[in-house]
Parts: structure tokens; C-alpha cells; sequence
């Protein structure tokens, strides 16, 4: 009998917070897991003078640890070069992929401030090059490799954001962004045995929200005590890939704490994080008109 090919993901983004959760679980489902950051070492992010911990290296060795094979590899996102030598190393390493989580984003640090876009430092417009952009870069890249799995998946991290107001117009143009190339790439893939989602996250426990509920704690409170781990969602996505239903999804805008009881997947102890559909507004429904 032969024995059944590991199966590849590449994680953008991933050198601690929601990257970092989602790339662990699909090591712990015993993925081969590429992981990408800007830089391989501790350092070099803070919020609110808080130093963020957790570096590329330690994410790949995590991934190891937890029962796969994690590789790390330095790709600025903002660098259409670096992306295509990071996926000519896995069609070199691997020769072929089964899923991509477009995950990599520039968040600044006034992300969450109160104010007009005008008032904030217009750095923040750079979400849509590193999290839009680059998403569509990455997918470029990747589709060759997607096509010869037996089953693909191309995943991008959104928010309800990309459906009602949140954090200002350049992030809700970046989640409403994805949410259209999931769309239209799933017409692309049509027929060849790769599929495209836009996942809708809740709000995530991770070290950055923390901060922030430190520094917001009127405002995050109610939220985060409902809060998702990013591990809940990376087990989502390795349900998803293995669907055998997927390509029924493709294009879709899905919530993650919707579909997650229909996989069995819940937090630690059974807890089930809250859909936010009711608060925050339904996912946008394409039309089925095609231009071509």
C-alpha cells in the first residue's frame, strides 16, 4: 500500500498572532507547513510600547513540535519577487501544494484609534498592498502548485469588517476585497479540483488583542470575552481542505464560528464562539452574472 502524501500548506503571515494559531493547527493535523514573515528572529513589532513576542523561527519549530514539519521561510509580501522564489521552493521541495491561507497583512499601530481616515497617518493605506495586493500575488503564485492536488484550497483571513464599518475604510476595503478574489478566483478554479473561501474570523485571542483590550478596555471587552484562538480557526480550514464537499463552498463567504459545529470543532472545554451576524451584518452574496 502506498503510503498517502503529506499534505502542504503555505501560511503568509505567520510569525505570531492569528498566522502563527492557524499554522499551528494545521501542524498538529500533521501538514507540512511553510510559514512566512519578514524576519526570522524575535523583534521589531510593538503596539502601545508593548514588544510583540513570537518570531518565524520559533512558529516553524512550534509546527515541528506539534507533530508536522515546519518551514520557515523570510518573504516581505510587499516584494512580488520574494513571493514567487517562495513558491518556486516549494514546487522545488514539495511539487505541488494544498492549501494557501492568505493571511499576511500590514497593520499599524493606530489601526483601532478613534478618527477619520484623513487624521490617521496615511501609512494605514498600505493594508491594501500587503493584505490585498499581496494576496493576489500569492495566489498567482500558488495556483499551478494547487492544481496538482487531489484537492486545493485557497483560503483569505477576512472580517466582518468587509461588511460593515470597522477600523475605517482602508481595512474594510482589504476584507471586501478578499471576500470578491475568493469569488471570482472560485470561477477560475471551476472544474479543476481547487476551491477559493473568504473566511469571516471573530474576534481573536492573540497577544495584539490583548494589548488592545488593555488599552480599549470599554470597547473590547464585551467582545473578547467571546473570543476565537486562532488554533480554532486553523482547525476550521484543515476541516475544510478535507471536506469532501468543498468545491460545493468555493467563492462562498463563510463565518467560521457558523461552520465549525459541523466539523465538531469548538474551543477548549466545548465552548463555542458566537456567530456576529446578527451585530455586525451577513456576508456580501454574489450576483451569478458572468462578463467575460
Amino acid at each position: 500500500m502506498n503510503k498517502q502524501r503529506q499534505q502542504v500548506a503555505v501560511v503568509t503571515g505567520a510569525s505570531r498572532g492569528v498566522g502563527r494559531g492557524i499554522a499551528l493547527a494545521l501542524g498538529a493535523a500533521g501538514m507540512t507547513v511553510y510559514v512566512t514573515g519578514r524576519a526570522p528572529e524575535q523583534g521589531g513589532s510593538n503596539l502601545y510600547g508593548h514588544a510583540l513576542r513570537g518570531s518565524l523561527e520559533d512558529t516553524a519549530v512550534a509546527i515541528t513540535a506539534a507533530g508536522g514539519r515546519g518551514i520557515a521561510v523570510v518573504c516581505d509580501h510587499g516584494d512580488d519577487a520574494q513571493v514567487e522564489a517562495l513558491f518556486a521552493q516549494v514546487e522545488a521541495q514539495c511539487g505541488h501544494l494544498d492549501l494557501l491561507v492568505n493571511n499576511a497583512a500590514y497593520i499599524h499601530d493606530q489601526l483601532i484609534e478613534p478618527g477619520p481616515f484623513w487624521a490617521k497617518p496615511l501609512e494605514l493605506v498600505r493594508i491594501l498592498d500587503v493584505g490585498l495586493r499581496s494576496a493576489y500575488i500569492a495566489s498567482y503564485y500558488a495556483a499551478p502548485l494547487l492544481l496538482k492536488s487531489a484537492q486545493g484550497l485557497i483560503c483569505f483571513t477576512s472580517s466582518f469588517g468587509a461588511g460593515c464599518y470597522m477600523h475605517g475604510p482602508a481595512y474594510g476595503a482589504q476584507k471586501a476585497g478578499v471576500d470578491k478574489l475568493a469569488a471570482d478566483m472560485a470561477i477560475d478554479f471551476e472544474g479543476q479540483g481547487v476551491a477559493a473561501l473568504s473566511l469571516w474570523l471573530g474576534p481573536q485571542l492573540t497577544e495584539r488583542t490583548k494589548i488592545a483590550g488593555e488599552q480599549h478596555g470599554e470597547q473590547y471587552q464585551a467582545f473578547l470575552a467571546d473570543a476565537e484562538t486562532p488554533q480554532f480557526n486553523g482547525r476550521v480550514i484543515h476541516a475544510l481542505l478535507n471536506d469532501p464537499q468543498l468545491m460545493a463552498l468555493s467563492g462562498q463567504t463563510l463565518i467560521t464560528a457558523e461552520i465549525a459545529p459541523g466539523y465538531d470543532i469548538s474551543e477548549a472545554e466545548g465552548r463555542q464562539p458566537p456567530s456576529h451576524r446578527a451585530l455586525l451584518g451577513d456576508p456580501r452574496q454574489q450576483h451569478p452574472a458572468r462578463v467575460v
